[in-house]
């Protein structure tokens, strides 16, 4: 028999003082605003509001999970804004089912697979291997490989999580780090990985978390983006970014005449079930790729392959429960608190506040990206953009611009804030190496943040009407 005493024990996280206070002001505001009498404001978007400033402040101050705060605002919605709702009348007022349908919304299903297939890459080892026979025709000269090293980075981080692809590319380079000289190359070599990691996120719709806000909101507007559109309009930024990055770390940091050699071995597992893998990984990848062919929508064909690698047991259980579960949350908690904005009214509210109309549309642009940037840096990239892509798509509305433009510049906007290691995920693995000093990333991410958001402003929508896709 266990006695009381020798049980271990569970205890809280304690909070900081930050956390106390966003929770205090939160609570604040989610008890007042729907008491005070807000001119031009109905009931339902007054509730609205407390919930959104309750989420902002949640999420900003990190006062409890992310994902926590995405869920609070679906249960909150659910309780005042539906036709269950115990406060207010609830006339009008969506079915609680449609706040409850977001956390199977088209767009989680399709991160679902994105992250299944992620997983399984790194399960068998796929990622690694990759890495290794794509980095071999870049050995030789630092630049060069440097340039090798940033392309893998960012292809992998377009179908996998930048966060695991950062893990994956640190355990690459790790030894070759070590070979290096301390000082400026490995710090340059270092940092690389996360910048490169943080741009390739933008490339495709499972590649980042903002990008699927972006998508979810976008077609509860019946703007609908395919998988295919999406990476028309986010690989021209994708690679001139990435294409700066480069070349600001090389001047930076690595000599004309630096050698770098690259020792990588690829071992594929040639089992039946990496084999297996191999085939509906590819065959996801080519579904998604040819959307406009075959007329499937990618959330679908994401569906198809947690269907396919269950069913034949190449993943099971045990990967299923490793899946990025919280990320998922936040994002249906972002689609969430869009459709409550949308329906309780508070969005034509907060528009009227101003005469946006009276601003140039690069200007406006320019506006959100700078304010996407400025947040995403502070707090999460997905708190960021659940917070503005349902503001910036109702702002669209009514002026000349086109509301796929705006939804998709946001989130792009939001995964190019990179200047602090709590920016991103990827930031953070970097800077728990030890080689990267935080002066070097705020210099790069300054760099990366600056030259994105002129060119997200200015010269993307150009680009994308020429393209067509707009």
């Amino acid at each position: 028999m266990v006695s009381a005493s020798s049980r271990p024990r569970s205890t809280l996280p304690r909070p900081s003082r930050v956390q106390r206070l966003g929770l205090l002001l939160g609570i604040g505001a989610f008890i007042l605003v729907p008491w005070i009498d807000i001119p031009g404001l109905e009931p339902a978007g007054q509730r609205m509001l407390a919930i959104f400033l309750l989420a902002i402040l949640l999420w900003v101050s990190e006062a409890i999970p992310l994902y926590a705060t995405a869920v609070l605002v679906i249960l909150l919605e659910v309780l005042m804004l539906s036709d269950q709702a115990v406060l207010g009348a609830t006339d009008g007022l969506p079915p609680a089912a449609s706040y409850f349908a977001t956390l199977a919304n088209p767009v989680i299903i399709l991160f679902l697979g994105g992250f299944l297939i992620a997983d399984g890459a790194h399960k068998f080892g796929l990622d690694r291997n990759l890495a290794a026979i794509m980095l071999r025709p870049f050995a030789g000269n630092a630049r060069r490989s440097l340039l090798g090293l940033m392309m893998i980075t960012a292809l992998m981080s377009m179908f996998m999580s930048n966060t695991a692809t950062a893990a994956t590319m640190f355990a690459v380079v790790i030894p070759i780090l070590a070979a290096l000289p301390s000082g400026a190359t490995r710090t340059g070599v270092a940092l690389a990985i996360p910048v490169a990691a943080n741009i390739g996120g933008i490339g495709t719709p499972v590649g980042s978390p903002p990008n699927a806000i972006a998508l979810g909101a976008l077609e509860a507007q019946g703007q609908g983006v395919s998988f295919i559109v999406w990476m028309m309009m986010s690989m021209p930024l994708m690679l001139l970014t990435l294409a700066v990055a480069w070349w600001y770390l090389t001047r930076r940091y690595i000599a004309k005449d630096t050698a770098l050699v690259l020792t990588l071995a690829a071992d594929f597992d040639r089992s039946a079930s990496a084999l297996l893998f191999y085939a509906i990984a590819g065959i996801t990848l080519l579904l998604w790729l040819t959307e406009p062919l075959h007329g499937i929508p990618s959330s679908t064909v994401g569906f198809f392959p947690v269907v396919a690698l269950l069913a034949t047991q190449v993943m099971d259980g045990d990967d299923l429960r490793r899946l990025q579960w919280p990320v998922l949350w936040l994002v249906a908690g972002g689609i969430a608190l869009g459709a409550g904005i949308g329906h309780s009214g508070l969005d034509d509210w907060l528009i009227a506040l101003v005469d946006w109309s009276a601003l140039p549309v690069e200007a406006l642009l320019l506006l959100l990206v700078l304010v996407a940037i400025g947040l995403s840096t502070v707090i999460s990239n997905s708190a960021t953009a659940n917070l503005i892509i349902p503001l910036a798509l109702s702002l669209a509305i009514g002026l000349p611009v086109d509301p796929t433009a705006v939804g998709v510049v946001v989130a792009l906007a939001c995964s190019l804030a990179m200047a602090l290691p709590i920016s991103t995920p990827p930031n953070a693995v970097a800077y728990a190496t030890g080689e990267v000093p935080t002066r070097a990333m705020i210099g790069v991410g300054i760099l990366v943040g600056g030259i994105g958001s002129l060119l997200l402003a200015f010269l993307m929508p150009q680009i994308w009407s020429v393209l067509g896709v707009l």
